[in-house]
């Protein structure tokens, strides 16, 4: 297997009987996840038989997030990414009946097929994540989205960048009703999302890039700007043709 950390894997795989196993590939030197965090990795998925890909986060540009509360995520996945330092690269080989990640198993891989399975562990996140002495983010009193957005708290970290992935707690609510339709918290904890066309939400590349990482940032969504979408993109919700408005907490960038 070739590759550095962040990018696509290259994979060939041996020929011969294979042996279930987790090998840290490359040591990151960030936080070590705990049992309870949501994790936020890239991952391929592929079938040691045919060396068919069944999932691919690199070229998507979304990065899976996985709730590791026992519950979501699949036994091996958990084995491979507790107690890992973020930066890390890990190869899981594992059989597909405890291999299914969070989106269940693989179209056309039956549970007796063997996985095999690369992370690149973007970080470890405790599900109430946030900025020391602040709430997570909710809908001020006094917001009104008469402009495209604004920064409600300026973070002191480092500058997000077009395109980088980056971690947030959010909600999202119809506007003027104040409804909320989405958020992070009711999704378990934070979500990693790649900050490009197509991956987020309408109106939030323009408004997060050159934010510092820290910050909090009310963006307005016109309803021309959501009509025709799909009902998520990058898995946030988006209702279409509706004025909308989110409040994002920026808690790390990669």
């Amino acid at each position: 297997m070739t590759g550095a950390f962040g990018s696509r894997p290259v994979i060939t795989l041996p020929s011969g009987r294979p042996e279930p196993r987790a090998v840290v590939l490359s040591e990151g030197r960030g936080r070590v996840t705990q049992l309870g965090d949501v994790v936020v990795t890239d991952v391929e998925i592929r079938g040691w038989a045919g060396n068919e890909s069944y999932l691919n986060t690199y070229d998507t540009g979304q990065p899976a997030t996985v709730v590791l509360d026992g519950q979501p995520a699949a036994r091996a996945w958990h084995r491979a990414l507790i107690g890992r330092a973020a930066g890390s690269r890990v190869l899981l080989v594992t059989p597909a009946a405890e291999g299914f990640g969070p989106g269940g198993r693989p179209a056309g891989a039956g549970p007796a097929d063997t996985l095999v399975i690369v992370f690149d562990i973007l970080g470890g996140y405790p599900p109430d994540a946030r900025q020391p002495g602040r709430s997570l983010p909710a809908l001020p009193a006094n917001l009104r989205p008469s402009e495209r957005s604004r920064t409600l708290i300026d973070g002191s970290g480092p500058m997000v960048r077009p395109g980088a992935k980056i971690v947030v707690q959010y909600v999202g609510a119809r506007w003027p009703s104040r409804a909320v339709f989405d958020s992070s918290r009711r999704r378990g904890g934070p979500g990693g999302f790649t900050l490009r066309p197509g991956a987020v939400p309408p109106g939030w590349v323009e408004a997060l890039t050159g934010k510092a990482v820290g910050s909090r940032v009310a963006i307005a969504v016109p309803a021309a700007a959501t009509r025709g979408l799909s009902a998520t993109a990058g898995g946030i919700g988006v209702p279409a043709g509706n004025t909308l408005v989110y409040v994002v907490d920026i808690i790390d960038a990669l």
